[in-house]
């Protein structure tokens, strides 16, 4: 069976045939970099490595391009609001590249953290200024383009799809729908490409322009990278579902105006990660980063695993007790497959040297080709390693090719289990086990305080801590014990 996507732009499943013979060619929105990346973000950037894994495991060759937004970001979408960039640097006391940097590196580090494969290319907007003044070029050489109080904006006039991808009424548009408060546009959906020094008028990095000194309008920036490392035409795009309104629309005016042809063939957007109270929000306040939950004791494979169980066009509601759950189920996974591998002692055999588990192999795929349905590939992983009558070295080897996709490094978490367990065999230390005991029983009954006294009264004595699978690993200066 075809892979089949989910395609925003016509909203329906649609069979997945690249451009370019078998190589496939995508672009995910990257982050803005201005504070760290919280876990609503984070889910985006997971759905984007799910789908490169996958394509990749199908057989597709993968180009995998994402920016790093460090230039100012307003406060939304569209052109009105703070500088996000600008703020933070004056907040911190830092000049705007050094808190890029700083974020930058540290939304790698939660990437690394949740086993994300890196893009192909990384791309900042910095380094690609004069793209964006050439692209912006080409807008104006094909009339798209208007000065207006010494910026630079699109006439969505001009581009009679203009709303396509969120299937927007060119007349309500017309008829200024939205109000807004640049009185500068001919028509308030028109948007900025290039603003001058006459707005922002201490904009902490600009650049010289044929429209004047000044810095590119946000939707301009991920058009020109994309393009120049895909093409004029690439397979996919991928983002938040926030994005399609405005952002995304926007930046198939620009390419498509610049082009006049098809830009992108698949649109395929991740729905929010929400709160309790609603949907996470970094101008709000109420939201939780990557290390948040390593400081409440899970693991980032724990977030992955959570997040692998909804499906990515999903609405997913975050709970403590919805990661708990989360927790228990990976654990409980990781065990099955450390007995199976203390049984079978290998994982490199042929997956499908057995028809039982060659069938959950084929089921898993049949998931995965259903617009990379996550919960029902958990579902067939789950039912394989409970299937006692499949023999443990092809299920073993049948799930290290699962976790291509699945990316939670399932066998090698079972065989760090498995060193553990025969650490814990080697020797023993009452005292300390029943404190190790205790101090989970605290953490069940949400004790935080007297967790982390034990955690602090056996650092003392130079035992240290360690969370895993199995439990809690505690390890001396002088060996390792659980």
């Amino acid at each position: 069976m075809p892979l089949e996507l989910f395609n925003t732009m016509g909203k329906q499943m649609q069979p997945f045939t690249p451009i370019n013979g078998n190589t496939v060619g995508f672009y995910g929105c990257g982050p803005t970099v201005y504070n760290y990346a919280h876990i609503g973000n984070l889910r985006a950037f997971v759905f984007q490595d799910v789908l490169k894994r996958s394509l990749s495991w199908l057989g597709y060759p993968v180009t995998h391009v994402m920016n790093i937004t460090d230039i100012g970001h307003l406060a939304g979408d569209s052109d009105e609001g703070e500088d996000k960039m600008v703020k933070t640097a004056q907040e911190r006391g830092q000049s705007v590249l050094e808190i890029a940097q700083f974020y930058t590196d540290a939304f790698f580090i939660d990437m690394d953290r949740l086993n994300i494969e890196r893009p192909t290319i990384i791309c900042k907007a910095t380094d690609h200024v004069q793209d964006m003044i050439d692209l912006i070029k080409r807008l104006e050489d094909n009339g798209h383009t208007y000065m207006a109080g010494g910026n630079l904006y699109y006439d969505i006039s001009t581009f009679p799809d203009y709303g396509k991808l969120a299937r927007l009424n060119m007349d309500d548009l017309k008829a200024g729908a939205r109000i807004d408060v640049d009185h500068n546009k001919r028509n308030p959906y028109d948007f900025v490409l290039w603003f001058t020094k006459s707005k922002f008028e201490n904009q902490a990095l600009t650049w010289e322009s044929p429209w004047g000194r000044g810095y590119p309008g946000w939707h301009i920036e991920c058009s020109a990278m994309s393009m120049k490392y895909l093409g004029e035409q690439f397979d996919i795009h991928t983002g938040g579902i926030d994005h399609i309104s405005i952002h995304h629309t926007n930046e198939i005016a620009q390419s498509e105006g610049a082009t006049g042809k098809q830009w992108v063939r698949y649109w395929l957007h991740n729905e929010f990660l929400v709160m309790d109270k609603g949907k996470m929000s970094k101008s709000a306040g109420n939201f939780l980063t990557l290390q948040t939950l390593v400081d409440q004791g899970y693991h980032p494979l724990d977030y992955r695993y959570f997040l692998l169980g909804g499906h990515y066009r999903s609405q997913l509601t975050f709970s403590w007790e919805s990661v708990e759950s989360a927790k228990n189920a990976r654990k409980n996974v990781v065990q099955r497959i450390a007995r199976l591998l203390e049984t079978s002692g290998d994982y490199s055999a042929d997956p499908r040297s057995n028809s039982a588990v060659a069938t959950y192999l084929d089921r898993f795929r049949q998931a995965i080709e259903q617009d990379l349905s996550t919960p029902r590939a958990l579902a067939e992983l789950q039912g394989m390693i409970r299937d006692t009558k499949a023999p443990p070295e092809a299920v073993c080897a049948a799930v290290r090719e699962m976790d291509k996709v699945l990316g939670l490094q399932l066998i090698e978490e079972a065989i760090e289990l498995n060193k553990a367990s025969g650490q814990a065999r080697a020797e023993s230390d009452p005292r300390i086990d029943r404190l190790v005991q205790e101090r989970a029983e605290a953490k069940k009954a949400k004790n935080f305080a007297r967790a982390d006294e034990i955690r602090n009264l056996l650092k003392n004595e130079g035992v240290l801590l360690e969370d895993s699978p199995a439990g809690t690993i505690w390890k001396r200066s002088s060996g390792e014990r659980s």
